[in-house]
């Protein structure tokens, strides 16, 4: 018996206990928890020829615009089942296509850990090297009005004065 790759994802989504949609039949949205990026979401559309895995990571960076190209670029050289891509508008996505043969349940449960780390793990980067100027002025404005700074404080090491 053959089972389909949308029966395989399905299968994936549903014992990992992801919340997930499907649009049409093969077409698959799903969100991954994460610890830095609170959330991804990750779509999988099967195709003809193979299944294509798409999520996004980050809007256009505000500044320093080629050393955060350069910085996915180079990431790109160690990762695995998907890469860094950059849209029309500059936001930064994760992509990937993986043969149909090649989709097993393993194989999903690989490409969205995958997913899951490489969004998860390069987002603060991300921020730190494309959005300083911005992360830094919300720092100073809410220092200034004595909000918290919680949810600045994976940002903490440079944004405190020495």
């Amino acid at each position: 018996m053959r089972v389909s790759a949308a029966d395989v994802i399905r299968q994936v989504l549903t014992e990992n206990e992801l919340e997930f949609t499907e649009s049409e039949p093969g077409v698959f949205s799903a969100d991954l928890p994460g610890e830095r990026k609170l959330k991804t979401t990750v779509s999988l559309t099967v195709g003809a020829q193979a299944v294509q895995v798409h999520a996004f990571v980050a809007r256009h960076p505000d500044e320093n615009h080629a050393a955060v190209y350069r910085w996915l670029l180079e990431r790109n050289l160690k990762m695995y089942g998907v890469a860094f891509a950059v849209d029309h508008l500059g936001d930064i996505h994760l992509d990937g296509r993986v043969p149909m043969h090649a989709i097993t349940p393993g194989e999903v449960d690989r490409l969205l850990g995958a997913v899951l780390e490489y969004a998860d793990s390069s987002f603060n980067t991300i921020l730190e090297m494309g959005f300083a100027s911005s992360i830094r002025k919300e720092y100073e404005w809410r220092i200034s009005r004595g909000e918290s700074t919680r949810n600045l404080d994976a940002f903490k090491g440079w944004l405190e004065p020495r």
